[in-house]
Protein backbone atom coordinates (compact mmCIF):
# COMPACT_ATOMS: atom_id res chain seq x y z
CA UNK A 1 0.00 0.00 0.00
CA UNK A 2 1.40 3.18 -0.88
CA UNK A 3 0.92 6.14 1.88
CA UNK A 4 0.45 9.81 1.08
CA UNK A 5 0.95 13.10 2.94
CA UNK A 6 -2.52 12.37 4.74
CA UNK A 7 -1.92 9.01 5.21
CA UNK A 8 1.16 9.13 7.24
CA UNK A 9 -0.17 12.63 9.65
CA UNK A 10 -3.02 10.33 10.49
CA UNK A 11 -1.01 7.46 11.31
CA UNK A 12 1.75 9.71 13.30
CA UNK A 13 -1.84 11.41 14.84
CA UNK A 14 -2.60 7.99 16.36
CA UNK A 15 0.74 6.53 17.01
CA UNK A 16 1.04 9.82 19.52
CA UNK A 17 -2.47 9.02 20.88
CA UNK A 18 -4.70 6.54 19.17
CA UNK A 19 -7.78 7.70 21.53
CA UNK A 20 -7.56 10.25 19.31
CA UNK A 21 -11.47 11.03 16.89
CA UNK A 22 -11.71 11.51 13.54
CA UNK A 23 -13.51 14.57 14.47
CA UNK A 24 -10.27 15.91 16.64
CA UNK A 25 -8.16 14.38 14.11
CA UNK A 26 -9.86 16.16 11.28
CA UNK A 27 -9.33 19.30 13.31
CA UNK A 28 -5.40 18.89 14.03
CA UNK A 29 -5.14 17.69 10.54
CA UNK A 30 -7.64 20.20 8.85
CA UNK A 31 -8.67 17.08 6.55
CA UNK A 32 -12.28 16.35 6.58
CA UNK A 33 -13.66 14.24 9.47
CA UNK A 34 -15.18 11.35 6.40
CA UNK A 35 -11.73 11.53 4.54
CA UNK A 36 -9.57 10.77 7.93
CA UNK A 37 -12.56 7.71 8.89
CA UNK A 38 -12.16 6.39 5.08
CA UNK A 39 -8.69 6.51 5.32
CA UNK A 40 -8.06 4.91 8.66
CA UNK A 41 -10.65 2.13 7.59
CA UNK A 42 -8.42 1.76 4.49
CA UNK A 43 -5.06 1.34 6.44
CA UNK A 44 -6.83 -1.01 9.01
CA UNK A 45 -7.71 -3.35 5.70
CA UNK A 46 -4.35 -3.05 4.48
CA UNK A 47 -2.70 -3.86 7.70
CA UNK A 48 -1.21 -0.68 8.12
CA UNK A 49 -2.47 -0.36 10.83
CA UNK A 50 -3.03 -3.76 12.74
CA UNK A 51 -4.65 -2.53 16.11
CA UNK A 52 -5.64 0.23 18.17
CA UNK A 53 -4.10 -0.33 22.23
CA UNK A 54 -3.37 1.19 25.25
CA UNK A 55 0.12 2.12 26.96
CA UNK A 56 -0.19 1.53 30.60
CA UNK A 57 2.52 2.55 33.20
CA UNK A 58 3.65 -0.81 34.60
CA UNK A 59 4.44 0.64 37.63
CA UNK A 60 1.32 1.26 38.74
CA UNK A 61 0.15 -2.60 37.59
CA UNK A 62 3.03 -3.81 39.70
CA UNK A 63 5.40 -4.51 37.47
CA UNK A 64 8.02 -1.13 37.45
CA UNK A 65 11.13 -3.79 36.94
CA UNK A 66 12.13 -4.60 33.13
CA UNK A 67 14.83 -6.83 31.91
CA UNK A 68 15.88 -8.51 29.19
CA UNK A 69 17.19 -11.68 28.95
CA UNK A 70 19.10 -13.42 25.70
CA UNK A 71 18.43 -17.15 25.37
CA UNK A 72 21.43 -19.55 24.02
CA UNK A 73 19.17 -22.40 21.94
CA UNK A 74 20.08 -25.80 22.49
CA UNK A 75 19.60 -27.71 19.63
CA UNK A 76 17.59 -30.93 19.94
CA UNK A 77 14.59 -33.87 18.40
CA UNK A 78 12.40 -32.45 20.54
CA UNK A 79 11.98 -28.42 20.29
CA UNK A 80 12.76 -26.47 17.44
CA UNK A 81 14.05 -22.35 18.37
CA UNK A 82 10.77 -21.73 16.96
CA UNK A 83 8.65 -23.90 19.24
CA UNK A 84 10.36 -22.55 22.16
CA UNK A 85 9.77 -18.88 21.49
CA UNK A 86 6.36 -19.64 21.22
CA UNK A 87 6.18 -21.51 24.57
CA UNK A 88 8.69 -18.81 26.27
CA UNK A 89 6.00 -16.10 25.28
CA UNK A 90 3.12 -17.86 26.70
CA UNK A 91 5.09 -16.99 30.56
CA UNK A 92 3.36 -14.77 33.09
CA UNK A 93 6.04 -11.51 32.75
CA UNK A 94 7.19 -12.24 29.36
CA UNK A 95 6.01 -9.25 26.85
CA UNK A 96 7.93 -9.69 23.65
CA UNK A 97 9.93 -12.32 22.03
CA UNK A 98 12.61 -12.18 19.04
CA UNK A 99 14.17 -14.94 17.22
CA UNK A 100 17.73 -12.68 16.47
CA UNK A 101 21.22 -13.32 14.74
CA UNK A 102 24.42 -13.28 16.34
CA UNK A 103 26.41 -14.83 19.42
CA UNK A 104 22.17 -15.24 21.00
CA UNK A 105 19.47 -16.66 19.61
CA UNK A 106 16.34 -15.56 21.09
CA UNK A 107 15.85 -11.87 22.89
CA UNK A 108 13.09 -11.54 25.34
CA UNK A 109 11.49 -8.58 26.88
CA UNK A 110 10.27 -8.89 30.52
CA UNK A 111 8.53 -7.18 33.87
CA UNK A 112 8.27 -7.61 36.87
CA UNK A 113 7.39 -6.70 40.69
CA UNK A 114 11.14 -6.89 41.36
CA UNK A 115 14.58 -8.19 40.60
CA UNK A 116 14.00 -11.02 42.39
CA UNK A 117 10.94 -12.02 40.59
CA UNK A 118 12.56 -12.24 37.35
CA UNK A 119 15.04 -14.11 38.51
CA UNK A 120 12.58 -16.95 39.74
CA UNK A 121 11.53 -16.46 35.75
CA UNK A 122 14.81 -17.05 34.52
CA UNK A 123 15.89 -19.70 37.24
CA UNK A 124 12.53 -21.83 37.94
CA UNK A 125 10.63 -21.39 34.29
CA UNK A 126 12.98 -20.40 31.74
CA UNK A 127 16.15 -22.14 32.37
CA UNK A 128 14.16 -25.76 32.77
CA UNK A 129 12.94 -25.43 29.60
CA UNK A 130 13.85 -28.03 26.80
CA UNK A 131 15.98 -25.81 24.32
CA UNK A 132 17.08 -23.55 26.41
CA UNK A 133 20.92 -23.42 27.05
CA UNK A 134 22.48 -20.40 28.59
CA UNK A 135 20.75 -16.99 29.38
CA UNK A 136 22.03 -13.62 30.15
CA UNK A 137 19.78 -11.47 31.87
CA UNK A 138 20.26 -7.33 31.40
CA UNK A 139 18.09 -5.12 33.89
CA UNK A 140 16.97 -2.03 32.70
CA UNK A 141 17.40 1.38 34.93
CA UNK A 142 15.56 3.34 33.00
CA UNK A 143 13.76 4.00 29.67
CA UNK A 144 14.33 7.01 27.52
CA UNK A 145 12.30 5.74 24.40
CA UNK A 146 10.05 3.36 23.88
CA UNK A 147 7.48 3.45 21.17
CA UNK A 148 4.60 0.32 20.51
Amino acid sequence: MKLDEKDLAILSQLMQDSSKTSVKLSELLGVPRATIQERIRRMEKEGVIKRFTVIPDHAQLGQPVKAFILVSFLPNPEVSQRELAAAIALLDGVQEVDLISGEWDILLKVRGASMEQIGDLVIDRLRAMKGVGKTETCASFATVKEEV
